[in-house]
This record gives structure tokens, C-alpha cells and sequence, in this order.
């Protein structure tokens, strides 16, 4: 566990670049396109590579602060990414434009702007899985236990320095 903690901060930026990479690459090489929902799990990874970046070039950033933002960063994309299983799954509600529905009862120029601003990969289908499990579950997972690990870091490192004082 001293391991870990000691090169978390280079594991965090190393699993947030293999996520990033991972995502890339599925759409560009694989033309698995992304939805809306899978572009904004995006934000919190690009976010933290970020943040390792700067703390690990830098130095200047303190580590509890760090701890501090990747627990945020890690929160915020479990947020995003249990929203969007919760989407596919038919359980809760998507972004507008996140589903290919189209409500009729509307006006023929609003129907005309929904059909237009319509999204081509809907965020409510599961368009890749691995082991029976979508790609947005899989980054709930990760999320997860990045949060996890994240957190106990976090803790120890606040009243591990207070039992010294």
C-alpha cells in the first residue's frame, strides 16, 4: 500500500491517459462514435492528467490539495458516467438530443429544429460492451475505485499529520 501511495499521483495520471487513449482510440480507430454523455466522462479525466501534470513538474502543489481535486475530479465523473449507465439502462432521464425520440406534438418548424439537432449516437444505447458490460459501467468501476483509493490517501494523509503535531 506504501507503493501505491507513493507513486499515486504518476498511477492516477498513467490511468487517466490509458481511459483518455482508450476513448480515442475507439473513435477514431474503430469508429466507435462517442454520444454526448461519453464526451463529458471525458472532462474529468482530461482534467486530472492535468492537475498530475502540474503537481508532478511543478512541485509547488501541495499533496493534500491534490488529493483534494482528484477526489472532486474522480466524484464528478462518477456522476457523469452513473448518469449515462442510468441512461442506458432506461432508468433515468438523458440530455436533450441524448436519445432519438422525437415528441410529434410539436410545431412543424420545432420538429424540424429536434430533427436537426438530433444526435447520431444516442446515449441511451449501448453501442460497445465488453464481458456483457458497456463502456459507461466499466468507467463507473474504474471511477470507483479510483475514488476509493483516492479518498483513504486523502484521509490518511490529513490525520496522519495531525498525529505527528
Amino acid at each position: 500500500m506504501n507503493t501505491l501511495k507513493k507513486h499515486w499521483v504518476a498511477i492516477v495520471l498513467l490511468i487517466s491517459s490509458i481511459a483518455i487513449f482508450s476513448a480515442l482510440m475507439a473513435e477514431y480507430v474503430f469508429d466507435i462514435l462517442p454520444c454526448k454523455m461519453c464526451l463529458y466522462q471525458r472532462y474529468p479525466y482530461y482534467f486530472i492528467i492535468l492537475i498530475s501534470l502540474i503537481y508532478i513538474v511543478s512541485k509547488k502543489l501541495p499533496l493534500t490539495w491534490y488529493y483534494w481535486i482528484g477526489s472532486l475530479s474522480f466524484a464528478i465523473g462518477l456522476f457523469f458516467s452513473a448518469w449515462h449507465v442510468g441512461i442506458e439502462q432506461k432508468i433515468l432521464p438523458g440530455l436533450s438530443g441524448c436519445t432519438n425520440t422525437i415528441n410529434t406534438s410539436q410545431s412543424l418548424a420545432k420538429l424540424k429544429d429536434q430533427i436537426l439537432n438530433q444526435n447520431i449516437i444516442a446515449c441511451d444505447e449501448i453501442i460497445w460492451s465488453f464481458m456483457g458490460l458497456s463502456a459507461a459501467t466499466l468507467n463507473s468501476l474504474l471511477l470507483i475505485l479510483l475514488l476509493l483509493i483516492n479518498t483513504i490517501f486523502l484521509v490518511q494523509h490529513r490525520y496522519g499529520k495531525e498525529k505527528n503535531i
